[in-house]
């Protein structure tokens, strides 16, 4: 069984199209931070760390295409664009969100710890 994050947002500054693109935030999957050769970062300021990768939007798009993901929507606001991605969750896959973060859960409602049953 996999653990999987049906959903993810990215974005980027409209003036900084070749990137960095921001994918994700310090609870967002690190296998598929990884596999976008993305890294943790802190803004000062911020009471949050985001992941954010040197690819531009389009490959970050096409680099989670691979993977399942999709393009549901896409918007605007002020000088960024955000995309909305949703991966459907197969027979094989549960996810279970929590207050705590993501957890997951097999067939038979036991909680699997580290992944493993």
């Amino acid at each position: 069984m996999l653990l999987i994050m049906p959903h993810l947002l990215i974005s980027t500054k409209i003036r900084l199209e070749p990137g960095p693109t921001i994918v994700g935030d310090e609870r967002t999957d690190p296998e598929i931070m990884d596999y976008l050769d993305a890294t943790l970062f802190h803004e000062k300021g911020n009471n949050f760390s985001e992941y954010r990768t040197s690819d531009c939007a389009r490959i970050v798009l096409d680099k989670l295409e691979k993977i399942g993901y999709r393009a549901v929507a896409m918007t605007g606001i002020g000088q960024t664009c955000i995309w909305l991605l949703h991966k459907e969750v197969g027979d094989n896959e549960t996810r279970l969100v929590g207050d705590n973060g993501t957890r997951l859960v097999g067939d038979n409602g036991v909680e699997i710890e580290n992944g493993k049953s």
